[in-house]
């Protein structure tokens, strides 16, 4: 299901929260709204769902919604009866209901706590019962906003993997908000940048992360943005290096740190703070020193 956004205006006790001209969501891939807390993110799927009303514009789609809200929100009742609750809602038959909630169970892994109270769930589970209630509905949209956050470290990982098969289950159009790029960079195929309300950069992942033509979208995407000599150029993370090169700029080291299997300097280039992994073959600088360094790789900004 493709979805569009023409004129859309939203203000919030007199501020501007979103401004979108005009945006197209491609049906049938999941596209990640990656942008800085504040920047409208969750406000966009609010606005989808319609539980948030613009002022101007018009938000174009097809179809049912689901919806995965940032905090799990639960009936004091077991899981079986919160993944049925929408299905009854919806006048699908029982038969019907307990082949979805059963499917979806064990897609995600929480057969085993069907008879738990859920608002009596660890993180890591409540996320996958709130993964399987979006599953069980089949609808052609879903949404997911900021589906990992909050998890342990061991809880997020193996979720992050796992998602790129659950959203493929889902068989839908998908709009994933996060502000972790790493996140966006794995589980979408489409990138849209949000900052400040305002759509900075659409398209294909790929093509939007390798290519960000704007500062704001270099800034979200990880990049170190430098002005030397007047030209202003993106390097993305782990591409300077110590040493001279083609690219060279000179950095004041603040900070040495030892993470035992590689060692790192942190400092600064003119006023941007940049971080530069060592080579086994690096002499490793003193706080205060003055060292060139270099970039593998760029984008011209200017």
């Amino acid at each position: 299901m493709d979805l569009s956004f023409d004129g859309v205006r939203v203000e919030r006790d007199g501020r501007l929260v979103l401004d979108i001209p005009s945006l197209r969501v491609h049906g049938g891939r999941t596209t990640a709204i990656l942008g800085p807390n504040g920047s409208g993110k969750t406000t966009l799927l609010r606005l989808i769902a319609g539980l948030e009303r613009a002022r101007a514009g018009k938000v174009s789609m097809r179809g049912d919604i689901a919806y995965v809200f940032q905090e799990d929100v639960f009936l004091k009742q077991s899981v079986r009866d919160n993944l049925e609750l929408g299905l009854h809602l919806r006048g699908v038959d029982k038969a019907e209901t307990r082949v979805r909630v059963e499917e979806a169970a064990s897609l995600l892994g929480i057969t085993h706590l069907m008879d738990r109270r859920a608002d009596h769930l660890s993180g890591g589970e409540g996320r996958r019962v709130s993964l399987a209630r979006a599953l069980c509905l089949r609808a052609p949209l879903v949404l997911l906003d900021e589906p990992l956050e909050g998890l342990d470290e061991r809880t997020y990982s193996r979720l992050l993997d796992e998602l790129p098969h659950l959203l493929s289950a889902l068989n839908a159009t998908t709009l994933l908000v996060t502000h972790n790029r790493h996140e966006a960079l794995r589980l979408a195929q489409d990138l849209v940048v949000l900052v400040d309300g305002r759509v900075h950069a659409a398209g294909d992942k790929r093509d939007v992360a390798t290519n960000p033509r704007a500062i704001e979208v270099a800034e979200v995407l990880g990049y170190s943005v430098i002005v030397i000599d007047g030209r202003t150029v993106a390097v993305p993370a782990g591409a300077l290096k110590l040493g001279p090169g083609q690219l060279q700029f000179s950095m004041v080291v603040d900070d040495v740190f030892d993470v035992v299997d590689s060692r790192e300097i942190g400092g600064r280039i003119g006023d941007v703070r940049v971080h530069v992994a060592l080579s086994g073959t690096d002499e490793t600088p003193r706080p205060g020193d003055r060292v060139p360094v270099h970039a593998e790789r760029f984008c011209d900004l200017s």
